[in-house]
């Protein structure tokens, strides 16, 4: 795409609201171009059509129009969720109109080209925040936005040339970009997850790996060495490799010996090999975390942020909401926040994290899983188990399946606040000074709440109001 001030006058489509329509559409309009902004949600559910409105942008709800897409259409700017099946979409190939997300929008706005981008399956959004807080820390002026907090196109055009602009990109976002080109990648997982979207694990691979498309060999790809599907993309790599790994000492890279993570030929490091801190002094709990760290150690290294800092950020890091929080502790028993497992594997290594004599909370959204992959981690630390959602009975069997001798399955999918508060009534009758009662839902929760959010903010409310 052009710089959006090139579409002065011109026909500008922004398929989706939300945040990141929402900034696009201010952003395209502050250029001058003619925007017409669409959602098919009612115009009720609509808030933000009012304010922009006000500007003067035309927005249409209800429905997607026929005539919406058209050859006199020069882009379209599309929500991430949306997906490329839409009608808007297939009309807008057949007219060759080129479809973009606001993160390659942002790309073109933006004075920075540090941008420091975090995708994966699993961890991003506790990766880029505690990257965001390392680079801060170290003195650097840093905006963190993406797919957490504010959309790109939102900051992008504030930045200025010395800023860090730390970005969590989903492979929804990344779906839709050309010449987005990070100065330090991040890839940290793959796990089989929004198959309903992309169709195919290949299709799901391929989109993350477009972060990497238009990065050059003085880029830096920050790669995980223990996963098979992350290093397939390595000949296709242009940017300078730069891995880590739980399992094997590396090169060049962060890894673990011994329990301690030791950097080893980072670019920028003066050191030929530096230990950081062991893993028994890392601010957050759970075995993900410690690989979570390895990345963010990489990461800020190769962005210069010297070794003495980085050591105080990992030891003072307390996590983010929604992702293994620790909530309270009544009567010896501790309460965790997890809302954010969508799905199974997330949820495996937030158990895993525990010695044991976890009380399981799940379930949500079923998109056809039958959930077998939990069998082993429920066997092996599972006291309990609560199910909630779409999904309960198929994780009761699970459960059952494991041998899990507490099992019950809240009634109720459609109240959602009352359904949980009894999940955790359940959990809480049941367990004993030492427990763990957990959230981690393993599902999305779109069939009770209208986000993970929600999901995770009553899970706390059920929890404080316990007596």
């Amino acid at each position: 795409m052009l710089h959006p001030s090139q579409y002065k006058n011109k026909k500008v489509v922004v398929l989706g609201l939300a945040k990141s329509g929402t900034a696009v559409a201010k952003l395209f309009h502050s250029f001058g171009a003619q925007v017409v902004v669409n959602d098919r949600k009612e115009r009720e559910l609509c808030p933000e059509a009012e304010e922009l409105e006000s500007l003067g942008i035309q927005v249409i709800c209800g429905s997607h129009p026929d005539d919406l897409v058209t050859s006199e259409v020069s882009l379209l700017v599309k929500n991430p969720g949306i997906p490329y099946s839409a009608p808007s979409l297939v009309q807008a190939a057949s007219c060759g109109i080129e479809v973009v997300t606001e993160v390659e929008v942002a790309w073109h706005v933006s004075a920075t080209r540090q941008v420091l981008g975090i995708t994966g399956s699993n961890g991003k959004t506790t990766t880029t925040t505690w990257i965001g807080q390392v680079l801060a820390q170290a003195g650097l002026s840093t905006v963190v936005a993406g797919n957490i907090g504010r959309a790109l196109s939102d900051v992008a055009t504030d930045l200025q040339v010395d800023d860090w602009l730390v970005a969590e990109l989903s492979s929804f976002q990344l779906m839709g970009t050309a010449a987005f080109a990070p100065r330090i990648a991040v890839l940290l997982n793959f796990a089989e997850t929004h198959l309903d979207y992309h169709g195919t694990m290949e299709a799901y691979v391929a989109a993350k790996a477009n972060m990497f498309v238009a990065q050059t060999s003085d880029d830096f790809a920050i790669l995980n060495a223990d996963d098979e599907r992350v290093c397939g993309l390595l000949p296709s790599i242009r940017a300078q490799h730069v891995m880590f790994s739980m399992k094997t000492e590396l090169t060049c890279g962060v890894f673990l010996r011994d329990e301690r993570m030791v950097a080893r030929n980072i670019p920028g490091l003066h050191e030929h090999e530096v230990e950081i801190i062991a893993t028994s002094e890392l601010g957050i709990p759970g075995r993900h975390n410690v690989e979570n760290a390895l990345a963010v150690c990489a990461a800020t290294l190769v962005a210069g942020v010297p070794v003495e800092v980085l050591r105080a950020r990992l030891r003072d890091f307390r996590g983010v909401e929604h992702r293994l929080e620790w909530v309270a502790e009544k009567a010896g028993v501790r309460y965790y926040n997890d809302s954010k497992a969508t799905n199974p594997q997330a949820t495996i290594k937030a158990i895993d994290g525990f010695a044991g004599n976890v009380l399981l909370v799940a379930g949500g959204l079923d998109r056809g899983s039958d959930y077998m992959e939990l069998l082993d981690i429920f066997a092996d630390k599972l006291k309990a188990l609560v199910t909630i959602g779409q999904t309960r009975e198929k994780l009761l069997k699970v459960a059952q399946s494991a041998g899990v001798s507490k099992c019950y399955a809240v009634e109720g999918a459609g109240e959602t606040a009352l359904t949980l508060r009894e999940a955790v009534r359940v959990a809480a009758e049941w367990a004993e000074a030492g427990d763990i009662i957990l959230l981690s839902p393993a599902c999305a929760s779109w069939d009770m709440f209208t986000s993970y959010e929600e999901r995770g903010r009553i899970f706390k409310e059920s929890v404080h109001n316990i007596v």
